[in-house]
């Protein structure tokens, strides 16, 4: 879940005991459950969200061009939100299922995909105990792990989840613009920020982690997998066509990271001290 822009000159608080916004949580697994974009105000986020520079012409594209051919795999949507991901992966044959700690996404995801996909609440900062070992050829992540605060358990059963020769591909924040944002100036801190972004027409608060690229890709070794690709996104014509502003700016300055990852399970292993 990410907003279609962030607001200039908005305020933000950092550390991850930072107060969050009046009727924001964060769950014990270092979840923040409550943003109210995806809550309070789901049924104008799914809207919004649809053909939205950020998230329907940059975002989408970008992570579903690391996808394989889907038909007949299964697939774990993780955050899938009002699953507009899912609608996605079903058209292009896959059989789904999402999860998200937002009680309202999910009650857009069943409303509109019916049996088509199978979808429940969970907060996946605790990982992922009602999904059995192996099940996934693949599993996706959009713009969700920059609410957690921390990610070695989610990781952790990620790899458990996937099959051998399974994909996890996620995305999130670019640390370079959130970086520029944080007034700890500590780039290598895990920090908890407070922003107001404008996706929906107006100000609303949202609360996030950003952290550096070691934590990431640390996460991802610890977790028994490596990163067989990663991107910044790509900047498709149909987004030029709908803002030429916005496609300069997204030509020259990062804005999320891509990550491809597969398990180590399974592979071959190099004898140390061998070439």
């Amino acid at each position: 879940m990410r907003p279609s822009k962030r607001l200039d000159g908005c305020g933000y608080k950092t550390g991850l005991e930072a107060d969050l916004p009046a009727g924001e949580e964060v769950a014990p697994g270092g979840f923040v459950v409550s943003n109210s974009m995806y809550t309070d105000y789901a049924d104008e986020y799914e809207a919004a969200i649809q053909e939205n520079i950020f998230n329907g012409k940059f975002e989408r594209p970008s992570l579903l061009g690391l996808l394989p051919a889907l038909n007949g795999k299964q697939v774990l949507d993780l955050g899938c939100g009002p699953g507009v991901y899912a609608a996605e992966l079903v058209a292009r044959g896959a059989i789904v299922t999402g999860i998200d700690v937002s009680e309202k996404m999910i009650e857009i995801t069943r409303s509109k995909m019916g049996d088509a996909c199978r979808c429940y609440v969970q907060d996946i900062s605790i990982g992922l105990p009602d999904e059995p070992s192996e099940q996934f050829d693949i599993v996706i992540c959009p713009l969700v792990i920059h609410y957690l605060a921390d990610l070695n358990r989610l990781f952790s059963d990620v790899h458990r989840v996937l099959k051998a020769g399974g994909l996890f591909v996620f995305s999130t924040h670019h640390p370079y613009p959130d970086f520029e944002r944080s007034p700890s100036a500590n780039y290598f801190a895990t920090e908890a920020v407070v922003e107001e972004w404008d996706t929906l027409g107006r100000p609303v608060p949202v609360t996030f982690y950003r952290r550096p690229i070691s934590a990431i890709a640390n996460a991802i070794a610890e977790a028994q997998m490596f990163i067989a690709n990663i991107s910044e996104g790509k900047v498709s014509k149909a987004l030029k066509q709908a803002s030429p502003e916005l496609y300069s700016r997204l030509s020259t300055s990062p804005h999320f990271m891509f990550y491809q990852c597969k398990p180590l399970r399974g592979l071959p292993e190099s004898p140390v001290g061998q070439s």
